[in-house]
């Protein structure tokens, strides 16, 4: 039946209304789900990362946190499918770095290895360039590291408790080599010289990588060194390990005892580290980090690496890293204190 113009124009008229309800009805549902995620629909943490990613290392190489970050890496670029580029960049105990990571764009594509100089022991400092409380914000805990207290050959002590002697004996007079103000290798000593009431003399380096090449070659003589990077020049009988800075001995290290059980009982110190980011960074930026790096972490085919370099990995949620950061800082703080540590 054919259809006359009047009845042509009230069908096109129908068409066009309910083409612009099927419109309006597509931009409440858009509108409705923005709203409900606003961060998300702003971040796009799907589409991260979508170009290689930053890992500042703030010390030398040769160094735990070096050898860490290009594990850490070398796993985590394949699985973004993106290169993950180690960018050493020593100076300041670790804050230049930091620093660096602090005041880059705050988009996840620069994160920093953290170590204790920047979660926990900044009380030292009365300036820095940037707050670590505030400005920056752990990703992951990663993992704990036992150290040692390692020797030059050329001292006199065969045995822990003959260098405790040597060291109360010869007051200021023994340099130890750190891989800079505030980090673990620094701390482990301070401590030591709470605890153990000996005054031994500070040498701080841009990482433990140059500090143990001096004491390889004597120019100091001795370091509170991190057992992955200590124990090949222990086997090679480059330095001689006195004692481990846990209270359990360290399986690498058989018949190196903990200091804690050769006359220093209140003594223990154990390096703890974390990826950290801009607090700028979007949660959910971070979350995703937090999740992939959790995951390389503990990979089957990483175990037994870790456990070859005595290292105890961690992992889990940012809020862990958290907890621990405040935790240590409040016991650090205390030694800082009592040792008078100033690093400006």
């Amino acid at each position: 039946m054919p259809i006359d113009v009047q009845q042509r124009v009230t069908l096109s008229q129908a068409i066009s209304i309910g083409a612009r309800m099927v419109r309006l009805t597509w931009v409440l549902l858009f509108t409705l789900v923005s709203s409900a995620h606003p961060r998300e629909a702003l971040a796009q943490p799907a589409t991260y990362p979508s170009r290689p990613i930053r890992l500042i290392v703030p010390y030398a190489p040769g160094g735990v946190a070096d050898l860490m970050s290009r594990i850490i890496a070398q796993r985590l670029g394949p699985f973004y499918n993106q290169q993950i580029v180690v960018d050493n960049r020593p100076g300041s105990g670790g804050h230049v770095g930091a620093d660096l990571a602090v005041k880059a764009p705050p988009d996840g594509y620069t994160i920093v290895f953290a170590t204790i100089a920047h979660n926990c022991a900044y009380a030292m400092y009365s300036r820095l360039p940037y707050d670590p409380a505030k400005d920056l914000q752990p990703v992951i805990l990663l993992a704990e590291i036992q150290g040692v207290l390692v020797v030059h050959p050329s001292l006199p002590t065969r045995t822990f408790k003959e260098f405790l002697a040597l060291a109360r004996a010869r007051p200021g007079e023994l340099n130890y080599g750190s891989a800079g103000a505030g980090s673990a290798t620094h701390m482990a000593a301070e401590l030591f010289k709470v605890v153990a009431k000996v005054n031994l003399t500070h040498v701080p380096y841009k990482g433990s990588g140059p500090a143990m090449t001096d004491l390889i070659g004597g120019h100091i003589q001795l370091m509170f060194e991190n057992v992955p990077t200590a124990v090949p020049f222990i086997r090679n009988g480059k330095i001689r390990a006195l004692g481990v800075t846990s209270r359990q001995p360290v399986p690498s290290l058989p018949g190196v005892p903990p200091i804690a059980g050769s006359g220093v009982p209140d003594y223990e110190a154990v390096p703890y580290y974390t990826i950290s980011a801009s607090s700028k960074v979007a949660p959910e930026i971070v979350r995703k980090l937090n999740a992939d790096l959790d995951t390389v972490l503990k990979l089957p085919e990483l175990a037994p690496r870790w456990t070859e370099l005595g290292i105890t990995v961690l992992g889990g949620p940012p809020e862990a890293a958290v907890k621990r950061n405040a935790v240590e800082t409040e016991t650090w703080t205390k030694v800082i204190k009592a040792a008078g540590i100033r690093a400006d």
